[in-house]
């Protein structure tokens, strides 16, 4: 599984309204534009384009069902997406840590010229 970082993905999930849905396909189970719609402060018509860009990157496929399309989350890249917020959170961490002992020195050598 790749943990590089995917612009396109991110982008996709940087989304508060996509946010949601994913998390409202994943509670509730598969939805319709509609049934989804009913749920956001969005129209219909929003849903179905933020469903298309979910889709692209995918997050999520569609069944036909009838003459509705039944979308849920693909949880492997759903996983893809969360191993590389992982990746990118160690990264940071190490950064962070580094800083810390970078200004941790500083202060240390600041108290060292002080008491001299």
């Amino acid at each position: 599984m790749s943990t590089a970082v995917d612009d396109e993905l991110w982008s996709a999930i940087g989304d508060p309204t996509r946010r949601t849905m994913i998390d409202l396909l994943l509670s509730d189970g598969p939805g319709t534009a509609t049934s989804l719609s009913r749920r956001l402060p969005v129209t219909r018509q929003a849903v179905s384009k933020h469903l298309a860009v979910l889709g692209r990157v995918g997050l999520i496929h569609a069944e036909s069902v009838g003459r509705e399309r039944h979308y849920q989350v693909d949880e492997a890249q759903l996983a893809r997406a969360v191993a590389q917020l992982s990746a990118v959170g160690s990264t940071w961490d190490a950064r962070l840590r580094r800083i810390k002992r970078i200004a941790e020195a500083i202060e240390r050598n600041r108290h060292t010229d002080e008491g001299e």
